[in-house]
């Protein structure tokens, strides 16, 4: 029995012992940091300013808008509005007539192959078969053509043989006459702007890319204006970048109004209006500028026609003008023949005619198509269009 007590007690000792070496341990275990306060935030450093900005900003008494004195007889502000552009200025082109009389010498000095060759040639004393061939050829070279050539030899021969002298003089009057009877001085050269039905002429600009249509077109608005008609201008070439900036700025120059439409847009529709606004106007001429074609493309040959059947919807055309490069001899006679199938042609304006060009080409143009030559360009001017004169013009080839 003591032993079971003893056993207890030493059971009670032992648990006690136990229990107080936890409760120690937890004892000392540190509690948890308490949560950081808010921190200070602090402003910056302020950037480093040079001279009175560096000095502390001082309160300056303020006053109030009543207490401003204004300027006396200050008004309103006035916002002055940007110059308008102005308008350019309106040319005087330098009148048609005689016009291609005073460019002889110009076409004189790029054509005296032709004339001087034939006097050399008719001067010698003896007129044998070689001779008559060389004539033959010298025209030949210049374009004539071989029919021409052919018919003005044989008159030249008989001529020669009836008059039995061959002075330098007689000559060279014999040789003239000859050559104005070949270049057909009594076709009817005058561009048609008068309307039968009393509207304005219509008159529609055709020919192959690098021609120079549009540069003839504005040009030819110069001749008309230059004679006192007014003219209204169609940029119906709406393919060729810039054209119708080009055509419009022929016109200004000389004061007419110009009809265009969107670049790549429809040219018929564009040829229609213009000739619509040149009626509503009352304009004298209608030029319309057409898109270079290239002869052997047959659709934009259609395309042509169509422009054609549009305009006349309208009104009928008075002229049809075919722009020719006159240096490209007688291949401008095959694109003549294709442009002369699709519309009628009424009139040929031969262009660039001084230089190297090759004046017989006028014979052979007017041979081909049996229309007339009525205007030839003979450089880079404004006013060096000039109407066709046949006899001004052998004049130049063959010299004073």
């Amino acid at each position: 029995m003591d032993i079971v007590i003893l056993a207890v007690v030493i059971a009670v000792v032992v648990l006690g012992a136990l229990g107080g070496l936890i409760v120690g341990s937890r004892r000392k275990k540190p509690l948890p940091p308490p949560p950081p306060a808010a921190p200070d935030i602090t402003a910056p450093p302020a950037e480093p300013h040079v001279g009175e900005e560096a000095e502390t900003p001082r309160e300056e008494p303020r006053r109030t808008i009543e207490e401003v004195d204004l300027p006396a007889g200050a008004g309103p502000v006035v916002i002055e509005e940007p110059p308008a552009a102005e308008a350019p200025e309106i040319e005087i082109p330098e009148p048609t007539a005689g016009r291609l009389v005073r460019l002889r010498a110009r076409l004189s000095r790029s054509q005296n192959a032709l004339g001087q060759g034939l006097l050399t040639l008719l001067s010698r004393e003896h007129l044998d078969e070689d001779t008559w061939e060389e004539v033959e050829d010298t025209l030949l070279t210049a374009d004539v053509g071989v029919r021409p050539t052919q018919e003005l030899v044989e008159r030249l021969r008989e001529r020669v043989k009836v008059l039995g002298t061959r002075t330098p003089a007689e000559l060279r009057g014999l040789l003239r006459e000859e050559l104005v009877t070949l270049v057909g001085p009594e076709m009817d050269r005058t561009v048609h702007t008068e309307n039968a039905a009393g509207g304005p002429g219509i008159v529609m600009v055709v020919g192959v890319n690098g021609t120079g249509k549009t540069t003839t077109t504005g040009k030819l608005a110069r001749v008309l204006v230059a004679d006192g008609n007014t003219v209204v201008l169609g940029a119906a070439d709406t393919f060729r970048a810039a054209a119708a900036d080009q055509l419009q700025t022929w016109g200004e120059r000389v004061g007419a109004h110009t009809v265009r439409g969107p670049e790549g847009g429809d040219p018929a529709s564009v040829a229609f209006d213009a000739v619509k606004e040149g009626k509503e106007m009352a304009a004298d001429a209608v030029l319309i500028d057409t898109a270079g074609r290239l002869h052997t493309k047959t659709g934009l040959m259609d395309e042509l026609g169509k422009v054609k059947r549009v305009v006349e919807k309208q009104a009928p055309l008075d002229e049809v003008l075919l722009v020719l490069d006159a240096t490209t001899g007688q291949n401008g006679l095959v694109q003549a023949r294709v442009f002369a199938e699709v519309v009628d042609i009424t009139g040929i304006v031969l262009t660039k005619l001084d230089g190297t060009a090759k004046g017989g080409i006028v014979v052979a143009v007017q041979r081909e198509l049996g229309v007339p030559v009525k205007l030839i360009g003979l450089g880079e001017g404004a006013d060096d269009l000039a109407p066709f004169e046949a006899g001004a013009f052998v004049d130049a080839l063959i010299g004073e």
